[in-house]
């Protein structure tokens, strides 16, 4: 969440990046109860100097008692009103979006987003390609109909070759991250709590697009974002201790709901998916250098699967809620003849830190301050798998195997047996 000091004392620039954002975020509400508990918090605090000093009094009548026990309801009716201002801004923070850094294009949606660059052309092929469905389904590795009979529509099993490719991908990018890159790997749950959510800032914004257990009061993750914002939640990090990365696989839940029509086909968009993430905690003043570098490993990822991709800037309209700065990576899929995004990595500056309570000494005599937080896919399924399906397809329909990947897979060619 922002600072409610900043925006007491900003509001012009927290409203221009609301405007920006193209966001309807209740500023000026806060704004208003803000001065309104301010008001009412002086009230009480003179209050209790009055009540105090009438209470010092050895010897009181019968009407300083009567004004005494006027002014303890009194006070009792101004402690429940900043109590109940105090939640009315607490909520009201929750629905601010962060502020973007300057250098983020202005825009109102992806239209707007900049290109940045591009790494290798897409492969020429010397056949019309064919679309991940419908070599999945040649190939027996992708069942479409199993899928819908076991949980409906948005869901598909893997088969055979299939699974071990998805299986295969994952080890592969853990094993890359950990001995190349420097992170620690993490196994999280895969279900949190509900402060968990609030804390990395999916709630309250994102409750349409979550699965929640409501008897147990579990909230299924839609990334390893949410458990690895929260694993140093209420805790001041020691000295020395950033930046620390960490690297996860979970499986991941969404409705989907705020996509509803897109991307029926295939496997492009479904409620369940695999995803390794990147996270890191570090020192406000790294963090853009922290942003590039994640940036950078994620790429590898690509260029190891010598997959064609482009880097995007995102615009402040189409930038995460918690975001101050992203990138996304997209890899052309020539079946499909569109660009997917495989990988969103982004700078949350101190927004998540704040409402985790996540903060850092930077010396042993120094007052602890909010961290600065970051994540990024690296990368995500089953996009990965779209992408390797259709740039490496051949005209009998079989898939040449990346050749980072045939160690894992154990063999070279995913064809019809």
């Amino acid at each position: 969440m922002l600072d409610i000091k900043l925006i007491r004392e900003n509001p012009d620039l927290v409203r221009q990046a609301i405007t920006n954002r193209h966001d309807k975020a209740p500023l000026d509400e806060l704004l208003l109860a803000d001065v309104e508990r301010r008001q009412k918090t002086t009230e009480l605090e003179e209050m209790r100097r009055i009540h105090k000093e009438a209470s010092k009094q050895r010897q009181q009548d019968e009407t300083s008692l009567a004004a005494n026990r006027a002014r303890r309801d009194q006070m009792k009716m101004l402690e429940d009103t900043v109590n109940q201002l105090d939640e009315k801004i607490k909520d009201l923070l929750l629905q601010l979006p962060n502020i973007p850094q300057p250098s983020v294009p202005i825009g109102a949606s992806s239209e707007d987003n900049k290109v940045i660059r591009f790494w290798k052309e897409p492969r020429k092929l010397a056949f019309t390609p064919l679309p991940h469905w419908d070599l999945g389904e040649k190939l027996g590795i992708i069942d479409f109909e199993a899928g819908s009979k076991l949980s409906g529509s948005r869901f598909y099993v893997l088969r055979g070759i299939g699974s071990r490719l998805q299986r295969s991908l994952i080890n592969f990018f853990l094993n890359l991250h950990t001995t190349e890159h420097g992170y620690t790997e993490i196994y999280p749950p895969f279900m949190v709590k509900k402060e968990c959510m609030v804390a990395a800032g999916q709630l309250p914004k994102f409750a349409d697009n979550i699965y929640h257990d409501a008897e147990d009061d579990f909230w299924f993750v839609g990334t390893a974002e949410i458990p690895l914002t929260n694993l140093h939640r209420d805790t001041i990090l020691l000295p020395g201790s950033l930046p620390i990365h960490y690297v996860a696989y979970t499986a991941c839940f969404r409705r989907e709901k705020m996509s509803a029509g897109k991307d029926v086909r295939g496997i492009k968009r479904g409620h369940q998916f695999d995803k390794v993430e990147l996270y890191k905690f570090c020192e406000p003043e790294n963090s853009n250098d922290e942003l590039e570098s994640l940036l950078a490993n994620a790429e590898t990822v690509c260029r190891k699967l010598d997959l064609p991709y482009r880097i995007i800037e995102l615009c402040t309209g189409d930038i995460g809620f918690g975001s101050t700065k992203s990138y996304d990576i997209e890899v052309w899929a020539p079946g499909c003849q569109e660009w997917l995004e495989v990988s969103s990595c982004s700078n949350c500056g101190d927004f998540q830190a704040r409402r985790a309570n996540i903060r850092y000494r930077p010396s042993n005599d120094a007052k602890p301050q909010f961290v600065h937080t970051l994540n990024g896919s690296g990368l995500a399924l089953p996009r990965i798998v779209i992408a390797i399906l259709e740039n490496y397809q051949q005209a009998d329909g079989s898939i040449t195997v990346p050749e980072v990947l045939r160690t894992y897979l154990g063999t070279d060619v995913i064809k019809k047996y």
